[in-house]
Formats: C-alpha cells, structure tokens, sequence
C-alpha cells in the first residue's frame, strides 16, 4: 500500500512511500480509507510545532474515512463494506478525558500513526458508521473539526434556543460550530478578516458578522450588538492573541470553549476572567459516545459538512501549503483512489 511518511520536520519532506497492508488482528477491523481532511493540527505537526518530540518515522493526519476491507477474530460490531471513521482518540469511547486516553491521539507524533495511508487496522471499538447521507469526502471531516465544535457548544456549553454564539474565523471548527449553533436555534455572531467569508458565514446561519481588520476593536463590536450584555459562548480558536477580546465579549457567567492556538502573541490577564465569573473550558476533540450523538444530529438534519476544496492523494503537499495560506473557507479534504 501507499502511504505518506514524515522523516523530519517540513511540508517538502513529507514523502509517499511502499508499506505492506497490515492484517487485523483480535478485536481489529481493517479500513480501506476513500478520504481524509486537514486540521490545523495537522500542519503544526509536520512544520515541528505541535510536537517537536516527534518520533519519525510519522505518519500525518487524525482524519479520514473508508470502509471496512476485513475483519479479525472476536470482531462483533463491523462487517466487511461498512462505511466508517476512526475516532481522534482511540481510547476515549467515553466518560471524561484521561492523560492515558489523550496519548492515542492518531498523528500527533507518538506511538499511534495517522490515517495517511491507503490501509489501516484499527480496534473495533475506535470507529464510528458514517452517516448514510454523506460522502467519503465529506465524512472525512468530522473526527476532529466536528466533534471539537459539538463538544464546545453541545457537552460543554450545553447550547439551548436563544443563547448567543460567537465564532472566530472560517476555518473547519468555527464553520461547524456555526452549524451546530444554527441547529441548536442560538443566535450567531461571527468574526472573520474578509468580507467574502462572512458572506457565506450569514448564508451558512449568521445573523451578525464583525470584520476584525475594519474593526480590531471587534469585542467592542460584538458589545454593541448584545446590547453591552456580551455573548453567552464563545468558539476561541484564537489562542492568547485574542483571548483578553474574547473575555470581554463574553457576558458575567458566560462560556468560553478554548480550542485553538492560531495566535501565541499578546498577554492575558486573568482578572476580568475572574471578576465576570466566566467558565472557560478547553476543548481536546471528544468521546466516541460524542461522535456518535453528533453524527444522530448530523443524519437526522442533512447537515452538509462545508468542503472548499479537495486534492488528489498525490497532492498533500499541495493541500498543506493551501491551509498554511489561510484562503479556506471551512474543510481541506484529500482523496483517494477513483
């Protein structure tokens, strides 16, 4: 099979390669994967700044989705053709997060490869079906993105009808997080630097959008459309560059769902984060009891992840250096085969 390996730290370095097919074993189902997406985690990891630690030779790339090609002894809840995914952390199928379930990350780095690859085994309890409405391409998306965004505003914002969300920016996070807020009936408010964007940000649900480069003043923005109340959430993708903003956008006793880290500039001073009583949580992807209620969510509203483009196996590379560009708008999918 083909795969995709990382020897050292670098976009050009990342190199297609011969491996043999792994074979399932006890309780491991083998996929044959049609597509994968990119997260920005993806290409912090192959220019050495998510885990400069990293032990190569590495396979890149938590997301992708594909079919079962065969099925090992003892497996149970798979059969050879199901369209599945597997789940971000392998083993964290419920219950809360553990420092021993966050080390099975797939493509971070450590002792679990990524989904690059034209076949891998995985236990059968770290995958989830694919909803029956969407495509490979589309499926692909949602491992890491989607179930960020559902556990920011569904487990640990627990969105109700009528709260305000605000979003930051339009990359695959911030565009699901639109559409699970619509979905839950909240109020959107989103931020982004193009006015293009946030075109398609309201077409997508938005009911307010705030350029931050006309305004870079935007909490003060977002105040003045709450009426100086503040927003119920917010999606901060931002990191502490916009962190202090986002505090003071939020009202006394409102949720911040931390999850990015685009921006390391800047101070954040806590005193306002106490002084407003604001829950900040942060957000490491999900459970697969998450995946599987979102994708409930996803199949019984015909939710269509937003895709701007999609490559060709032999075009990672490329792919990567357009979401380094930051033009995206929403998810970077790669397939594969025909």
């Amino acid at each position: 099979m083909k795969a995709y390996e990382l020897q050292q730290f670098g976009i050009d370095n990342l190199t297609l390669v011969e491996k043999e097919i792994p074979q399932p074993g006890f309780n491991e189902v083998l996929i044959k994967f049609h597509a994968f997406s990119l997260n920005y985690r993806d290409l912090m990891l192959v220019d050495g700044r998510y885990n400069p630690r990293a032990k190569f030779p590495v396979i890149p790339f938590s997301d992708g989705a594909g079919e079962v090609a065969a099925i090992g002894e003892g497996v149970s809840k798979w059969k050879v053709g199901d369209r599945v995914c597997p789940i971000f952390m392998q083993a964290w199928g419920e219950g809360g997060l553990t420092s021993e379930k966050s080390k099975t990350a797939l493509g971070g780095g450590g002792d679990w490869d990524g989904v690059l690859r034209e076949f891998g085994t995985f236990n059968e309890q770290g995958l989830v079906k694919v909803p029956e409405h969407l495509s490979f391409e589309e499926a692909a998306t949602l491992p890491c993105a989607a179930v960020t965004a559902w556990n920011a505003l569904a487990v640990s914002g627990r969105v109700k009808a009528g709260d305000t969300v605000l979003t930051q920016g339009t990359g695959g996070v911030s565009i699901f997080a639109i559409q699970f807020a619509k979905l839950f009936g909240a109020r959107i408010i989103a931020t982004s630097s193009s006015h293009e964007k946030l075109d398609k940000a309201r077409e997508l649900g938005a009911r307010e959008t705030v350029n931050y480069k006309a305004r870079e003043d935007w909490d003060k923005a977002v105040l003045e459309l709450t009426g100086k109340r503040g927003v119920d959430h917010v999606v901060e993708v931002g990191g502490t560059g916009t962190m202090a903003r986002s505090v003071n956008a939020v009202r006394a006793g409102g949720h911040i769902a931390v999850i990015g880290v685009l921006t390391t500039s800047g101070d954040f001073n806590p005193i306002s984060l106490l002084m407003k009583a604001v829950k900040m949580q942060g957000i490491f992807v999900g459970s697969r009891a998450m995946f599987e209620d979102m994708n409930k969510a996803v199949e019984v509203n015909k939710l269509k992840p937003v895709i701007d483009k999609v490559f060709a196996f032999g075009e990672v590379r490329e792919a990567l250096k357009y979401m380094e560009s930051g033009s995206h708008f929403g998810k970077i999918v790669v397939r594969i085969g025909d």
